[in-house]
């Protein structure tokens, strides 16, 4: 669709502004790896995933020192381990979690996800061994990732799922409690879950796509309001449509940015090129903010009134951007709204600007949910069933993804302060309403079923 020619210029009209490639996903499918025998089973993903992925951060950092752009991770997704795994107990598969965060550390990679389960329907046996496994899996190693979906729009929502995953949170929080429940901010449970996404916790590679292939995450918080800025230095009185005119315009000269670097280093490992997921995910870092976005469109802080009317307005324009400048979009592409992740948002939650409440409101309109939010950790299973389940249905009645990533951090409260390091950022414990509260609805079995618009054949 465009020349390198275009794209170099492209490029080089926002290297000044700290452009970066926020992930390179190596996605890997592990199902000519099964065998009923634990150690064939572990050797074989060794292997395969090692042949695969043993040149990826060399040629990562190759392309990125030619183009002058920043790969700033570099991770794997494989196939659900629940599926390629099935017939494993729990502790296998926490067995086998040990051997993926081995072989991750081995090929030098910031990440490996696809410690999943997919069970929007109900609860396979594999499943069940790997639910069971997440809290010793997550606790015990530092590079493994997991995702369970647990609803969809054409199948409704797996109560059984939502409440098994809220009791799998509160046991991964207690088992590292000494790091705030850190184990948890590598878990996230999904609505409409992509088979695609290069983000983590939740990439995993789905069992419609190629033997292997390369997903680019390309993040511009930053690009995007330094670009809104300049347009309002030079015409204060800038309309709203005109504002979204400039997102989106911003956002396919970053769409761009990431297909070029995308099929080079699927090129260079000879793997196919899978999609560029444009999702405006920030970093604990001033002027990498999400939420600065915010402010340099008018309002006083995120979370305030109108921060939902412009979360809409940011999201629609990025995913208008990014369909413009490749046919091949994928993933969540949009903007991302994580608590401890965003030094903006963090702040503007300690300030009162942002309630939990506000948060749950906006993730209506946003990419993912209710991502990296530190809560109370004496929070009821009930109560953080309920949320989940509550985000759940916003994805299944909107036909969008939505998640969460929450963390209820052991022995602390509203208002004190966790730290959890790197690119998961700080924040302080948000309040949660009615955290107390043993409510019946969530522990009655079955599903939610699907709203009538899911019916589309």
């Amino acid at each position: 669709m465009f020349d390198d020619h275009e794209i170099i210029s492209t490029i080089e009209m926002v290297r000044n502004e700290n452009l970066d490639v926020r992930a390179v996903t190596l996605g890997i499918n592990l199902f000519d790896c099964i065998s009923h025998d634990l150690e064939i089973f572990k050797k074989n993903i060794r292997t395969k995933i090692i042949k695969q992925a043993e040149n990826l951060v060399e040629t990562c950092d190759a392309v990125g020192e030619k183009y002058g752009i920043k790969i700033v991770n570099k991770r794997i997704s494989i196939s659900p381990i629940a599926l390629v795994g099935a017939c494993f107990s729990s502790d296998q598969m926490v067995e086998i979690a040990h051997e993926l965060n081995d072989i991750a550390k081995r090929v030098n990679i910031d990440f490996i996800g696809g410690f999943s389960a997919l069970v929007e329907k109900g609860i396979a046996t594999g499943d069940q061994a790997l639910i069971d496994a997440l809290p010793k899996a997550l606790a015990r190693t530092e590079r493994v990732c997991a995702s369970v979906n647990v609803a969809t729009t054409r199948s409704g929502i797996n109560m059984d799922a939502v409440l098994a995953m809220a009791k799998v949170i509160k046991k991964a929080a207690e088992l590292t409690s000494d790091e705030d429940g850190l184990a948890c901010a590598k878990l996230c449970v999904f609505s409409n879950i992509p088979q695609d996404m290069p983000f983590m916790a939740g990439a995993y590679l789905g069992v419609g796509v190629a033997d292997a292939v390369i997903n680019v995450g390309v993040s511009g918080p930053g690009v995007v309001k330094r670009a809104i800025e300049k347009n309002l230095e030079g015409q204060p009185d800038l309309t709203l449509g005109k504002i979204a005119e400039v997102i989106k315009k911003t956002a396919c000269k970053v769409t761009r940015v990431g297909e070029l670097i995308g099929r080079e280093v699927a090129r260079n490992l000879d793997i196919k090129f899978g999609v560029v997921d444009l999702s405006l995910a920030p970093t604990p870092t001033v002027g990498d903010s999400i939420g600065e976005i915010f402010q340099a469109m008018g309002l006083t802080s995120i979370g305030v009134p109108g921060s939902t009317a412009a979360l809409a307005m940011l999201n629609d324009a990025v995913k208008k951007g990014g369909a413009f400048a490749s046919s091949h979009v994928g993933g969540l592409s949009g903007a991302f709204i994580p608590v401890s992740e965003d030094l903006n948002i963090a702040n503007a939650a300690d300030k009162g600007f942002l309630s939990f409440e506000k948060l749950e409101a906006m993730t209506c309109v946003c990419s993912v949910g209710l991502d990296m939010v530190p809560i109370p950790g004496d929070i009821t299973v009930e109560c953080l069933a309920g949320i989940i389940a509550d985000e759940m249905a916003i994805g299944m009645i909107n036909s969008k993804t939505t998640a969460t990533r929450l963390i209820p951090v052991p022995g602390k409260k509203a208002g004190d302060k966790v730290y959890f390091g790197g690119l998961l950022g700080e924040a302080k414990v948000m309040n949660v309403p009615n955290s107390s509260l043993c409510d019946q609805f969530v522990k009655y079995s079955g599903r939610i079923p699907a709203p009538i618009h899911s019916m589309k054949n």
